[in-house]
């Protein structure tokens, strides 16, 4: 396998390098946080002067370093190892593994030559607890499965070829060191039956693991569709599912939410210029996982699609909602949903996806909810088909996936 660099996460460590500040670098279990600070960021230190006794490392979750998960042990070694006056770079995989874990890293903050960096798989490092512990000076870098780009970069084949298995077993980094599908499935169902089902039940002591279970099932089985919590325990009673409410629903959906399993999209009301708080959508951080909890059933490449792009705007560091647009037709009002709205600083996108384009009526009827938008943000349509991209008449992106993904700069063109 050939060694991916993911320097998108590197130049974000570099940017924040000494800035006073904890890096908190969050994310799914096993998509590459660990291997983001060593090798790669290690490796750049190095590169840079910065001798190797002067990067402390600790990997909270092998059996070995079990004893520093007592926060005074922790404490008390990291400290013997500072003996001058050169700076530190601390590096702790998995520290929410840790007793009072918050306490040592504020100590730390008072250090004046450490640099520290820590790792962790649920976001229990984004709550108002640990921000007020911090003083304001934890500083989050998100990492997320391979991208497209970051994927193909490794994979040993053409892009078409690349794609199609993307499509199916998704960007977790492991993947591409397997040689066949049964050692592709295998590996994603493992993943996510010991990796995240096994952690999500034991940390928030789960008593009805059948819900839980059932619960992930739907939602992978209609990724990208609008549902709320008292839908979903409807769809349990009608199953003949029953003692399920809302706030079990609610509870656990949270859990999933806090393993970046996936993630939540509110709506948004374009002309009202409000959220719309319920329902919402839910996407799978890795399609791979998504596709592995149904036994690859349900391979809708529209819909995989949907969730590939949306990874991939906030891989972008877009911030992204549905957007709901309201027109009136034959004197009755009628809401249009938009697929995407995302924004980043004073930049606004709206995009549409879809399978193909070939007719003018399937045509026209992507752009309707585009067209009906009275503002002058870009709008785009991004199809699967492998073309290059093109403007229609009414001024609207036409983008093949595969050149959108692959073009980091892509919605400007």
């Amino acid at each position: 396998m050939k060694q991916i660099d993911r320097n998108l996460y590197l130049n974000k460590l570099i940017n924040r390098k000494e800035n006073g500040m904890i890096k908190v670098i969050t994310g799914i279990r096993r998509s590459g946080k660990s291997y983001l600070l060593d090798p790669i960021f290690k490796t750049y230190l190095m590169n840079n002067g910065v001798s190797e006794n002067h990067i402390i490392k600790l990997n909270l979750e092998e059996r070995k370093n079990k004893k520093y998960l007592d926060p005074d042990v922790l404490d008390d070694y990291i400290r013997s190892l500072i003996v001058d006056n050169k700076m530190y770079y601390i590096i702790l995989d998995e520290i929410q593994k840790v007793m009072d874990f918050e306490s040592v890293l504020n100590g730390f903050l008072h250090i004046n030559n450490v640099d520290v960096y820590v790792t962790g798989s649920n976001s229990r490092f984004l709550s108002s607890d640990i921000i007020t512990e911090f003083r304001g000076r934890g500083d989050e870098v998100r990492v997320y499965p391979l991208s497209f780009k970051e994927y193909i970069s490794a994979y040993n084949g053409n892009k078409d070829d690349a794609w199609n298995e993307y499509l199916i077993y998704g960007g977790m980094p492991y993947i591409l060191t397997k040689k066949t599908e049964e050692e592709k499935s295998s590996y994603l169902n493992n993943l996510f039956e010991t990796a995240y089902l096994k952690d999500i039940i034991e940390r928030n002591n789960i008593q009805r693991v059948d819900v839980l279970n059932t619960l992930i099932n739907i939602l992978s089985s209609s990724v990208g569709s609008l549902t709320n919590p008292a839908k979903l325990v409807n769809t349990f009673l009608s199953n003949s599912i029953k003692n399920v409410n809302i706030q079990t629903i609610t509870s656990y959906i949270n859990c999933l939410l806090d393993a970046f399993l996936i993630n939540k999209v509110e709506r948004y009301d374009v002309k009202g210029k409000k959220y719309i708080s319920t329902p919402s959508k839910y996407y799978f951080t890795d399609i791979g996982l998504r596709n592995a909890r149904l036994n690859f059933r349900q391979l809708e490449e529209n819909h995989l699609m949907e969730n590939i792009i949306y990874n991939e705007l906030l891989i972008r560091g877009y911030n992204v909602d549905v957007g709901v647009v309201e027109v009136r037709e034959k004197n009755k009002r009628k809401q249009l949903e938009i697929d995407f709205i995302c924004n980043q600083s004073y930049k606004k996108y709206y995009i549409q996806c879809t399978l193909h384009l070939e007719e003018r009526e399937k045509t026209l009827q992507e752009e309707k909810p585009l067209m009906s938008i009275d503002d002058n943000f870009k709008k785009i349509i991004i199809v699967k088909d492998n073309i290059k991209h093109w403007y229609t008449e009414e001024g609207i992106l036409i983008i093949g996936i595969q050149e959108f993904l692959l073009d980091q700069n892509s919605l400007d063109l």
